[in-house]
């Protein structure tokens, strides 16, 4: 079933009026019929809606059932991701989003492999921002995370302070028993922060100022992962945990 996300003002009643790109995409591309039925996300709530008419440059539907599927996970995850290269950096927002991510937050570190330039920012920015709205639209999310601004490290470890938990996977002598001690921390309602480094990896300077911001040494695993293998196991190591521990009926 598709979805398409909606300001909260497109709603007069108990319809929708969709305009726009998504107008286009559903009435010439999907070329859909009046009768058919969608998902339609607002506010951060999905509603199943079925389309009634064609009203000039506006999809008319109505809402069949609200609130008909929460795919929220009980914590917000904020990834940090130390700029990889164009292509990686696309895969990572991708998979981050279908795994649940409130946030992605892109950081440059002193290792990272690409530099961007300060008037190619915005472009990168509203590209890696289309890439999160088609990936929310696939896996059915209620809201469309955010791709952040790119943030200097200092600016990125302000943000990753005020995370509840910030987990940083970088080598641990205590290995998966430090990784599963970081976990149970994690509560319903919380912040969750994921700090990763770039293809570089990180400096000791940077992992030292990460556990300054009250960031917690993890490990994910005996092998050395690639930053794209890495982001998406840390995050995908958190959503399930979420998912299994922390949402109704979970445990």
């Amino acid at each position: 079933m598709y979805n398409f996300f909606a300001d909260e003002s497109a709603r007069a009643g108990d319809c929708y009026h969709i305009t726009g790109a998504d107008y286009n995409h559903i009435k010439n591309v999907l070329r859909m019929r009046v009768g058919e039925e969608f998902l339609v996300s607002a506010g951060g709530v999905s509603a199943l809606c079925r389309l009634v008419r064609y009203e000039g440059e506006t999809v008319v539907c109505e809402i069949v059932e609200e609130n008909c599927r929460d795919t929220n996970l009980p914590v917000k995850l904020y990834l940090f991701q130390g700029l990889p290269k164009s292509d990686k950096m696309e895969l990572i927002i991708q998979k981050a989003v279908e795994l649940g991510v409130a946030e992605i937050i892109p950081v440059e570190m002193h290792r990272c492999v690409v530099k961007l330039d300060e008037k190619k920012k915005p472009q990168k920015r509203a590209r890696w921002q289309a890439i999160a709205e088609s990936a929310a639209k696939q896996s059915k999310r209620n809201v469309i995370p955010e791709v952040s601004e790119v943030l200097s490290y200092k600016a990125a470890m302000a943000r990753a302070a005020e995370m509840d938990v910030l987990l940083v996977p970088y080598e641990n002598k205590d290995g998966m028993a430090a990784t599963k001690d970081a976990l149970g921390r994690i509560r319903a309602g919380m912040s969750v922060g994921i700090l990763i480094g770039a293809e570089g990896g990180f400096e000791e300077k940077e992992v030292a100022a990460a556990i300054e911001a009250g960031g917690v040494p993890i490990s994910l695993g005996k092998r050395i992962l690639r930053t794209e293998t890495a982001a998406i196991t840390a995050v995908g190591m958190c959503m399930l945990y979420a998912e299994m521990q922390l949402s109704e009926g979970g445990q």
